[in-house]
């Protein structure tokens, strides 16, 4: 067990680099978008491309390192890919209840059927 041959060193390096540029683009966006539900799609979108890519290169080297199939973490790209977008959709939910609560004319009304006057 010497080490990882180059083309499997050059792919899960690339792997790994492409989901921590994935995930860096992600905390950018969320730092520079200018309202909290346009900060929430910016982790969301990237998160979970971010993870798949940064798990696969993690599973390719530590198999061929250890000669045998390494799956246990595909089951933390399972948790992250179930949770991340429960998470961002209750944030989303929690922040609508307690603006329409506070009467923010910027949320839509709570009755969907209801149309917005018009402002021309």
């Amino acid at each position: 067990m010497t080490g990882l041959p180059l083309w499997a060193a050059i792919l899960v390096s690339a792997l790994v680099l492409i989901g921590s540029a994935m995930s860096l683009i992600g905390a950018i966006g969320l730092l520079r978008l200018p309202k909290f539900y346009q900060r929430l799609h910016a982790p969301g979108l990237t998160t979970s491309s971010a993870s798949i890519c940064i798990i696969l290169g993690s599973m390719i080297g530590f198999s061929l390192l250890n000669q045998r199939l390494v799956l246990h973490e595909a089951l933390i790209g399972l948790f992250i890919m179930c949770t991340t977008p429960v998470t961002l959709m209750l944030l989303g939910r929690a922040a609508l209840y307690r603006d329409r609560a506070e009467n923010k004319p910027v949320v839509a009304p709570t009755d969907p059927l209801a149309v917005p006057p018009r402002q021309d």
